[in-house]
């Protein structure tokens, strides 16, 4: 296929020059459609073949309009650019070469660099409060921010995973121009910007598509969310591949998280997709395209994706961590130390093995690099699916969560932490909407419904405290509060490990490879990996509250140990608890070493 320009860019309006701008709308359910302008012109479109309708008109940007449906139906461009505010408002034409990049020679970073931060941009204050964060970050040892979804939703508040128009930025947040001044900025400061985009479904409210695309879906296939997206069609994989070029192409984001890609019934769109992205993003340029997949396809990780967000490791650590064994994490709960064993040496737990639901899940995975798996302990979902948001530290043993924080930050994998953790953030993380009227309520009411399964919301009184998704106050309860003293332990403890990861870790990442896991009790394990340089990396990690008798690793140099002291007992034959030890043999010359103990 050829490579995409703004004159072949199929759906939207396209400016061709200063003046001049091509409207195209997929409307093959409609007999009749027209371009209205604020104005008050009104312009028909030609109809095209294969349900296309086109004009080519004078029109200069920020021109807004909407389409007219057979006369009867007014609705945004799905592909706007921008909306003049919520999507009941007009869409906005967008001068995608208008703004004037500072740092245009930014080829991004290698996949071994990554230590990710997740965040939600309107939590912080728009794309211009984000901006007042990079400094810290980058200080902290952070090399990119990860954006959830940007893609206009309904209302000024929403975690983004309802969007309808995927390739107009959230107005609330800010305009394309501050989007693209955020990644500019953070580029001149040597980080990366990662976009989590959606396209398994769109949101409930204001999608308008089934009145006159209905080839945008399938009437055979479901998802949570509603039919499926027909991925079948030509047109329909243009609007999701072209809109990951846009991100990539024109906002000059880093790379994309695609979410929930299990919900896609047609795994070679995905393919397509990486393909696509790889022939038109310049090859010198480091691009990183992830998955969120439950299936757990390892192929994938061979066909153009870097990584999958590695929830199997987060489960296993989370059941040791909290005792908790609840809805899904009961598939971890009989045996998480195996599990995380398997994690660790091997990168998915569940490899076609039988989940509590009586069905195998996953492909083997233990040839990929361990930097093919993004682990985390919280994340959004993981802090935001819970019924009052609590974070992890409210709920595991304080030296318990160093311990597994030691683990994150200094294991091969690709480490990944949520805005809130370097702090240890009080406040909660809520599922949030800004709904109205009878969707309000049945969100409100289905977010409760969720948490039937969970024994301590067993009682439908109890799920009635369940915050309100659409309350204005559960969005800003779930404001974190980032400018704690940095001199706290917490603190201290995320930017001594990254400190170490980049200095002793990273350079060697790139072909590491796992060597194996050992279970030593319950909640211990001992993992080894290969270095790329042919060193040999261990991690001794004890989450549980007893000494476990464990043999110490000979000629390694210690490279941190969590609680101090603990590589003392070690030495005589004992791994304390809630102890972890990361240890480096050398084949090749050490780093310069500081010696690190806590």
């Amino acid at each position: 296929m050829p490579l995409r320009t703004l004159e072949t860019w199929p759906h939207g309006a396209i400016m061709l020059d200063a003046e001049h701008t091509r409207f195209a709308l997929w409307a093959p359910d409609a007999f009749y459609v027209s371009v209205e302008l604020e104005d008050g012109q009104s312009l028909p479109l030609l109809p095209q073949a294969d349900g296309w309708f086109v004009i080519k008109t004078r029109c200069p940007a920020g021109t807004r309009y909407r389409y007219n449906i057979d006369g009867e139906l007014e609705v945004p461009d799905p592909a706007s650019r921008a909306q003049a505010g919520d999507i009941g408002d007009h869409s906005v034409v967008v001068d995608p070469l208008a703004y004037q990049w500072q740092n245009s020679a930014w080829t991004g970073r290698p996949w071994n660099e990554a230590v990710i931060y997740e965040l939600h941009v309107g939590t912080l204050g728009g794309f211009s409060g984000v901006e007042q964060h990079l400094a810290r970050l980058i200080e902290m040892g952070i090399t990119a921010i990860e954006l959830m979804p940007l893609a206009q939703f309904p209302g000024d508040r929403n975690w983004g995973y309802d969007g309808v128009l995927p390739y107009a930025p959230q107005a609330s947040y800010g305009s394309p121009e501050q989007l693209k001044h955020l990644i500019d900025t953070a580029h001149g400061m040597g980080l990366a910007v990662i976009l989590d985009v959606v396209y398994n479904h769109f949101g409930p409210d204001g999608n308008y598509l089934h009145h006159y695309a209905k080839g945008f879906f399938r009437d055979d296939k479901h998802t949570p969310w509603g039919a499926a997206i027909d991925f079948r069609r030509r047109e329909v994989r243009d609007f999701f591949i072209d809109n990951a070029l846009m991100w990539l192409l024109e906002y000059r984001f880093d790379g994309l998280r695609l979410d929930a890609v299990h919900a896609i019934e047609s795994p070679d769109f995905l393919q397509e997709l990486a393909q696509r992205v790889r022939q038109q993003t310049d090859p010198v340029r480091n691009v990183w395209l992830m998955v969120e997949n439950e299936h757990n396809q390892a192929s994938l990780l061979e066909e153009g994706f870097d990584a999958q967000w590695n929830d199997d490791g987060h489960n296993a650590l989370h059941v040791l961590l909290t005792g908790e064994t609840d809805a899904y994490y009961a598939d971890y709960a009989e045996q998480p130390t195996e599990q995380l064993a398997r994690c660790l040496s091997q990168g998915f737990v569940f490899q076609g093995h039988m989940t509590r639901h009586g069905t195998p899940r996953g492909e083997p995975s233990g040839h990929l690099p361990p930097s093919a798996f993004v682990l985390f302990l919280q994340n959004h979902d993981q802090i935001g699916n819970r019924a009052f948001g609590e974070r992890l530290h409210q709920l595991a043993p304080p030296d318990a969560l160093k311990a597994a924080t030691v683990l994150l930050l200094l294991s091969p994998m690709i480490p990944l932490m949520f805005m809130g953790d370097e702090f240890a953030a009080e406040e909660p993380f809520l599922f949030f909407t800004s709904h109205h009227g009878e969707l309000a309520e049945l969100v409100r009411e289905g977010r409760r419904n969720e948490f039937a399964a969970f024994s301590a919301f067993a009682d439908p009184h109890k799920r009635e405290q369940i915050p309100d998704p659409n309350a204005p106050q559960t969005f800003e309860a779930s404001r974190p509060t980032l400018s704690s003293d940095e001199q706290s332990s917490v603190y201290a403890l995320y930017r001594r490990l990254l400190h170490l990861r980049h200095h002793h870790i990273i350079p060697r990442l790139p072909g590491a490879q796992a060597l194996g896991a050992d279970v030593l009790a319950k909640g211990a394990v001992s993992a080894r990996w290969r270095m790329g340089d042919g060193s040999e990396l261990r991690i001794d990690l004890n989450l549980s509250n007893t000494p476990v008798v464990h043999t110490p690793q000979v000629d390694a140099a210690l490279l941190f140990e969590h609680p101090p002291h603990s590589a003392d007992l070690l030495d005589q034959g004992t791994l304390a608890p809630y102890c972890a030890l990361v240890s480096l043999t050398a084949a090749a010359p050490l780093l310069p070493s500081d010696g690190e103990r806590q």
